[in-house]
C-alpha cells in the first residue's frame, strides 16, 4: 500500500484530495491540525508519531525531522542497498508528500506584528520534506501547490506519468522554499533596517506569459513580487489581453499621476513618457486639457486618472484611440461606453507600491537596486534664488511644472501654465536641446509659450537654455540648482526678468 505525508497550513482542497487518495487504496500518514481536518472528515489518518515512534515536541517544532521521514523519502527504490538499509532499520518507503509551508510572508506583513510570532512561523519540517522528496522525485510525488491536486490524482489514477510531471513539481518545490527562504531573509534584513543587505534575494512569481516582448520575436512574461501588490492589483474591466508594452507605459501612466492624487489628474503616455499632464476640476476637464498638449503623440496612447472616470469623460476619450486607460473606479455607463472599442484595455483600481520595496534596472550581469522614486513632491526646501520672486500664479504652475518633470525621461524641461502642460522636450542629450523641443512642440501645436512656467528635472549647466526660453517668454523656472554655473544662470535669468527657484532636489528619470 503507497503512503502520503499530508501536512498543510492552506487547507483548501485538502479533503478532496485525500479521499481520492485513500479510494486508490493510499495509507495517510499526518501531522497536527492537517491529521484533525482528515479525522473530522472522517477519513482513516495515521499520526506522524506513530511512523517516528517519538512524540512531537517543542510546541510542535520538532516531528518530522527524523530519519523514519527522510529516510522513507530519501531511500532511492532502483538501489537494493537503499532499500536494505532503511528496511533493517524498519523504516516504510513514503511514495506522495503534500506540504505547504506556514504563512510566514503573511504573518509577516500583518500590521502591528510582534517579532516573536513572525519567527514562530518560520517553517522548518516543510521546507526540508519538500526539498527531501523533491530530490528524489524519481519515485516519490511532491505537491506543494492545491492547484496541482487535480493532475496528480489523474497521473496516478491513469498511471501515465513517465517523470515528467514529478520533475516539474520537483522544480516547483525548490522555487517555492526559494521564494520562502528569499522572504525570511528579507525580513530579518528590515529588522535591521538594511535596506542594501549583502545579499539580496528576489523570488518572482509569473503571472502571465505575453504574447512578445518589446517587439515580435522577443519571448516575454509578467512576474510579481507579491500577489495583489502593484498592477496586479487593478481589475480589467474590457479589452483584450495586456501586452509586454502596454504593462511598462502602465506604468508610466501611474508614475506620472502619482504627485497629482490629491487632485483630479490625467496622465496620457506615450513610449513610458508623458505627452501631456493636466489637473482640472472634473476628469473630463483634466483630460482635455492634457490632450490639448500634444493631441497628434496621444494617438495609442495610454491614460491614467486620479478619479473616477464617468459617463462624459469616456465619451470623449472613446473618439481618440487609446491602448489603455487605468482608473481608481469607472461608472457603469463608461465602461459601457470604453467597452465598444474591443481592443481598448480598461484597467480600475489603485496600484500601489508595496512599502519598502526597491526599485531595479537590469544591466549586464546584474542589477542596479535604488530606492524607489519620490512621488510626494512639495515646496519643503524651494529657495527663491532671483532678484523677483515668482507671483502667486507662477509658483502654482511651477510646483505642478515640478510634479510634472518627474515622470519624464531625462533630460527633460516641462513648460506648464494654468494646471496643465503646453510643451514637453524629453529624453534629449543635452539640456538646451530640451528645453528647445519644448518651446517647439508648444508653439507647434498652437501654444503660446509666453507667461509659462518651466520645470527642468536637473540643473542648467550653462546659461544657453535660459536665455533660449526667454525669448520664447518663460517668466519662472523651478530646477534642482547645484551646477558650478549657478552664478551664471542666475544672472541670466535677472537679465531676462525670470523668476528662478531651486529645489535642492534632483529628478532624473533613465
Amino acid at each position: 500500500m503507497p503512503t502520503a505525508l499530508l501536512s498543510v497550513s492552506d487547507k483548501s482542497g485538502l479533503v478532496p484530495f485525500a479521499r481520492a487518495l485513500v479510494a486508490a487504496g493510499w495509507d495517510l500518514v499526518s501531522t497536527g491540525g492537517t491529521a484533525r481536518a482528515l479525522r473530522d472528515a472522517e477519513l482513516p489518518v495515521r499520526d506522524i508519531a506513530e511512523v517516528t515512534q517519538f512524540p512531537e515536541m517543542l510546541d510542535g517544532r520538532v516531528k518530522t525531522l527524523h530519519p523514519a521521514v527522510h529516510g522513507g523519502l530519501l531511500a532511492r527504490r532502483d538501489l537494493p542497498e537503499h532499500m536494505a538499509a532503511i528496511a533493517e532499520h524498519q523504516i516504510a518507503p513514503i511514495d506522495l508528500v503534500c506540504v505547504n509551508l506556514y504563512p510566514f510572508r503573511e504573518t509577516a506583513a500583518r500590521p502591528g506584528v510582534q517579532a516573536e510570532d513572525v519567527i514562530e512561523n518560520i517553517d522548518i519540517g516543510g521546507p526540508s520534506m519538500l526539498r527531501s522528496a523533491a530530490k528524489n522525485f524519481a519515485a516519490v510525488w511532491v505537491v506543494v501547490d492545491p492547484a496541482d491536486y487535480d493532475r496528480v490524482l489523474a497521473a496516478i489514477a491513469e498511471q501515465t506519468d513517465d517523470g515528467t510531471l514529478r520533475r516539474m513539481l520537483a522544480e516547483k518545490v525548490y522555487a517555492h522554499t526559494a521564494a520562502y527562504d528569499s522572504a525570511i531573509a528579507t525580513w530579518f534584513a528590515q529588522q535591521r533596517g538594511d535596506r542594501f543587505p549583502e545579499t539580496l534575494p528576489v523570488a518572482l512569481t509569473r503571472k502571465q506569459t505575453l504574447r512578445y516582448g518589446e517587439n515580435p520575436g522577443q519571448e516575454a512574461a509578467f512576474y510579481l513580487e507579491r500577489a495583489g501588490d502593484g498592477l496586479d492589483g487593478l481589475v480589467q474591466r474590457g479589452g483584450k489581453a495586456l501586452s509586454f508594452n502596454n504593462l511598462l507605459d502602465l506604468e508610466g501612466a501611474l508614475l506620472t499621476s502619482d504627485p497629482f492624487a490629491d487632485q483630479p489628474c490625467c496622465a496620457i503616455i506615450k513610449h513610458t513618457t508623458p505627452c501631456g499632464v493636466a489637473v482640472g476640476a472634473t476628469a473630463l476637464d483634466a483630460y482635455r486639457k492634457a490632450l490639448a498638449c500634444d493631441p497628434v503623440s496621444a494617438y495609442g496612447s495610454v491614460m491614467s486618472f486620479t478619479v473616477p472616470v464617468d459617463e462624459a469623460a469616456a465619451e470623449a476619450i472613446s473618439s481618440l484611440f487609446v491602448e489603455c486607460i487605468v482608473a481608481p473606479s469607472f461608472s457603469d455607463e463608461a465602461v459601457e461606453i470604453l467597452g465598444r472599442k474591443k481592443n481598448l484595455r480598461v484597467l480600475e483600481g489603485v496600484a500601489r507600491w508595496p512599502a519598502g520595496v526597491l526599485d531595479f534596472k537590469r544591466v549586464r550581469g546584474g542589477f542596479l537596486v535604488q530606492d524607489r522614486p519620490p512621488t510626494s513632491l512639495g515646496e519643503g526646501e524651494w529657495k527663491v534664488v532671483t532678484r523677483r520672486a515668482p507671483t502667486a500664479q507662477e509658483r502654482a504652475d511651477l510646483l505642478f511644472a515640478w510634479r510634472a518633470v518627474s515622470a519624464v525621461k531625462s533630460n527633460a524641461i516641462v513648460l506648464a501654465r494654468d494646471g496643465a502642460t503646453i510643451g514637453i522636450g524629453a529624453g534629449q542629450m543635452s539640456r538646451v536641446d530640451a528645453s528647445f523641443l519644448a518651446v517647439h512642440k508648444a508653439r507647434s501645436l498652437g501654444h503660446d509659450p509666453a507667461g509659462s512656467a518651466l520645470g527642468s528635472d536637473a540643473f542648467f549647466p550653462f546659461r544657453d537654455s535660459i536665455d533660449q526660453v526667454a525669448a520664447a517668454g518663460v517668466t519662472a523656472v523651478v530646477q534642482p540648482g547645484g551646477s558650478v554655473r549657478d552664478p551664471e544662470v542666475i544672472a541670466a535669468a535677472d537679465e531676462k526678468g525670470i523668476a528662478m527657484v531651486f529645489t535642492a532636489q534632483r529628478l532624473f528619470r533613465h
